[in-house]
Order: structure tokens, then sequence, then C-alpha cells
């Protein structure tokens, strides 16, 4: 999967798992500062990621995470190691 592929995935899982245009939605957006996210709301992308991407992201690199294109880059990063 392209980086560009990825990041439109991302896109598309953080708009329906938050109830955001996706248009709204830049690598700069924060989980926590532009969409009000709780832990719990955290909790549910990571293991959508988790699921769409076939990957396990570890609590300690979740935590690290805090906007759209850092997750972008997780993945790439990831999917560059396999």
């Amino acid at each position: 999967m392209t980086p560009e592929a990825i990041e439109d995935k991302v896109l598309t899982i953080v708009s329906e798992q938050m109830a955001i245009n996706k248009a709204e939605i830049t690598r700069e957006t924060s989980f926590i500062n532009d969409l009000n996210a709780d832990s719990l709301d955290i909790v549910e992308l990571v293991m959508e990621f988790e699921d769409n991407f076939d990957m396990s992201i570890p609590d300690e690199e979740a935590e690290k995470i805090k906007t759209v294109g850092q997750v972008v880059d997780y993945i790439v990063a990831q999917q560059n190691k396999s």
C-alpha cells in the first residue's frame, strides 16, 4: 500500500469514527486538541487502525501518536519493516 493510500484510509477512518467531514482533517489534525477525542475515542481509533491495516500497535506507541500525520507515518514505517 502506498503512503498516499495509507493516508487516505487513515483520514477515512478518523472521519467515520469521529463523525467529522474528511475534508476538515489534515496531517496536522490533533486527536485531542482538534477533534476533542477522549481516551475511549483514542482506543477505538487505534483498534480501527489495527483492524484495517492488519497490524498491532503497542500501547506505548499508541500513547506517542497525537496527530493524524503521526498515525500515517507510524503505519508506513511498520509496513516498510515487513
